[in-house]
């Protein structure tokens, strides 16, 4: 959800270097920023995955969040972002003008 929204490496297209190389001007989600996300267990034990004795899914289970809100963002105002992030100035030049 952060990279499909928020962010994004910007470089200084003279220099070639990156104009937002620390967390002070690279905006990632913070708390208030995600709605609540629910851990499911499943039952049974394996005990030759790993120590924990879990099996987890991790960025695989979230993987296809940037795309569906792609399409959320085209579901809702028929225009299609193909790069991250979704940003307002990628949303309103492709807005069809309403007389």
């Amino acid at each position: 959800m952060g990279s499909a929204l928020h962010e994004e490496a910007i470089i200084d297209p003279r220099f070639g270097f990156f104009v937002n190389h620390n967390l002070v001007e690279y905006h990632v989600p913070v708390h208030a920023d995600i709605p609540a996300i629910e851990a499911i267990f499943l039952p049974g034990v394996d005990d030759k995955i790993n120590l924990l004795k879990i099996k987890v899914v991790c960025e695989l289970g979230i993987c296809g969040a940037g795309a569906a809100l792609a399409i959320a963002v085209f579901n809702a105002c028929g225009v299609r972002i193909r790069n991250y992030p979704l940003t307002l100035d990628k949303v309103l030049p492709a807005l069809p003008v309403i007389a």
